[in-house]
């Protein structure tokens, strides 16, 4: 009996006990909707941990002076206390879900207003900080926010909102609404799918063109001497071993004369052995003499034909025949007739321009992408249109340390003559090449907040600002590597004016106007 007396004192208890909470909640909301002497509990929820507890962040006290609310939550202050991904409208201070002014249609008359922080009361955790995150958001709840001036989610509005399209990743867009359906005919956008080919990537590098070192010579005076002939001009293509000039010398007049002397010498200890008059070492030393004397004219580029020539003709006038070391063309001449010269001058260059270098100049930092062997592409402004096709043969190990580039070395074929040495010239190191490669014009890229984006035709006043991620530029094409669809339309001409109505929020029209 006594048990069942308790338990029906404690039910009385417990009911009387909750019906004050009740009380206190309905003062609470009533007190609160005015926001006049607010009492805010002092520690906020925080999102539950890995264990399902729930962590108390503990207020400083302290108010924004604004709005009368604890600093820790004031998120109309503090951008980076707002809910992630929640739209705000910044003409009014608030979530654009609970912006009626913007949406008036979204107004539940039947909830109580928080008219200072422009929320639900029930949602309100300026007003009741033990509210923090337990808010349902009307973007939470599957409802899209139209934006009635464009006809698209306000969240895609790239009008209202340019600013987005910093954040968007390569395939993510925004739409951009026109103002009528002949909007693009009138200011000339013209649409297309775009290309498949093959491109090139690569490294654009400035270069000189110069003559190939390994097949350039100067021509040099042998010896000493006058110059008797010149048997080449600027211009003559000659071939390896011709005659270009020839040069009488004091000296290769002495070393004939020794040539014929010890030659006649020779002869004449052979004869005086066969009668065993002479020793054998005297003809020895006669031998050994006249090989010397012939080695001597060898030396000097006469040949066994024309020592023994001279030989049997002591009296006649020796010149000295300067000849070309391989074949070629002459383009410096030096040499005059009757000129002096000392052994060593340079007579003549001669060059074989089948075949040029390139030297390249690398910027550092591509230099990772750069190899021996690769590809390279070289143009000229004189020869517009042409392009020549050579390979990379030698890359600096060294950097400039003022310039910040490395040099590079390619060899190209010249058949045609038409690449002369000391032009200036374009190069583009190839690095990689790709088959079906997706192809825009230049023109259909525009860059906003500093990224690249194209505009895809949803409908005739429609377009889809996509967002993409560029490749290599080739031949008067960019590669779009990702973002963008081989069967979608995009704007190839006039793209700018799309670009223009994206960005018109910004001098003051969009949807923040009346």
């Amino acid at each position: 009996m006594m048990n069942l007396k308790f338990a029906v004192i404690t039910s009385i208890a417990a009911l009387a006990l909750l019906a004050g909470c009740k009380k206190q909640e309905a003062a609470g909301e009533d007190d609160g909707h005015g926001h006049a002497g607010h009492k805010h509990a002092k520690a906020v929820a925080a999102p539950q941990g890995a264990d399902g507890a729930t962590a108390q962040v503990p207020l400083s006290g302290a108010k924004c002076a604004a709005h009368q609310a604890p600093k820790e939550l004031c998120f109309i202050c503090d951008a980076s206390l707002r809910e992630k991904g929640r739209l705000w409208c910044e003409e009014h201070k608030r979530y654009e879900d609970r912006c009626f002014e913007c949406h008036p249609e979204l107004q539940d008359k039947n909830r109580l207003w928080c008219k200072e922080h422009s929320l639900y009361e029930d949602e309100c955790s300026l007003c009741h900080p033990e509210l923090k995150g337990k808010g349902k958001p009307a973007a939470a709840s599957g409802a899209v926010l139209m934006c009635a001036e464009h006809g698209v989610p306000e969240a895609e509005c790239a009008v209202c909102r340019p600013d987005a399209a910093a954040k968007l990743k390569p395939g993510e867009s925004l739409k951009v609404r026109l103002p009528s359906t002949n909007s693009t005919a009138i200011v000339g956008v013209r649409t297309s799918a775009p290309e498949r080919g093959a491109i090139a990537d690569g490294i654009e590098c400035v270069a000189e063109v110069s003559f190939n070192q390994n097949k350039l010579a100067q021509i040099a005076a042998p010896v000493s001497g006058i110059i008797q002939t010149v048997d080449a001009d600027l211009g003559t293509k000659v071939e390896e071993k011709q005659t270009v000039a020839k040069i009488w010398s004091a000296s290769i007049a002495e070393a004939v004369a020794k040539a014929v002397l010890s030659h006649q010498t020779l002869d004449r200890e052979r004869k005086l052995r066969a009668d065993r008059v002479t020793s054998q070492a005297a003809l020895d030393e006669a031998e050994a003499t006249h090989r010397a004397a012939c080695q001597q004219l060898r030396t000097l580029g006469f040949t066994e034909e024309q020592i023994d020539e001279m030989g049997h003709k002591p009296q006649e006038q020796v010149l000295m025949e300067v000849r070309a070391p391989f074949a070629g063309e002459i383009s410096e001449r030096m040499a005059v007739r009757g000129a002096l010269v000392e052994v060593g001058k340079p007579l003549f260059t001669l060059v074989d321009h089948a075949t040029v270098w390139a030297m390249l100049q690398v910027p550092e930092g591509t230099l990772g992408r750069v190899k021996a062997g690769q590809a390279v592409e070289l143009r000229v402004d004189s020869l517009p249109g042409k392009v020549f096709t050579g390979k990379l043969t030698w890359v600096s190990p060294a950097v400039d340390e003022r310039t910040r580039m490395a040099r590079a070395r390619a060899e190209f074929a010249n058949p045609d003559c038409l690449l002369k040495d000391k032009m200036f010239a374009t190069a583009r190191i190839l690095t990689r090449k790709t088959e079906g490669a997706m192809l825009v014009p230049p023109s259909a890229i525009q860059h906003v907040e500093g990224r690249p984006f194209v505009f895809v035709k949803l409908a005739e006043d429609l377009f889809d600002a996509r967002a993409v991620a560029l490749g290599a530029k080739y031949n008067g094409r960019l590669e779009v590597l990702a973002g963008l669809k081989p069967e979608e339309q995009i704007a190839v001409t006039r793209a700018f004016a799309l670009k223009s109505a994206m960005l018109m929020s910004r001098l003051g029209a969009g949807c923040a106007d009346d």
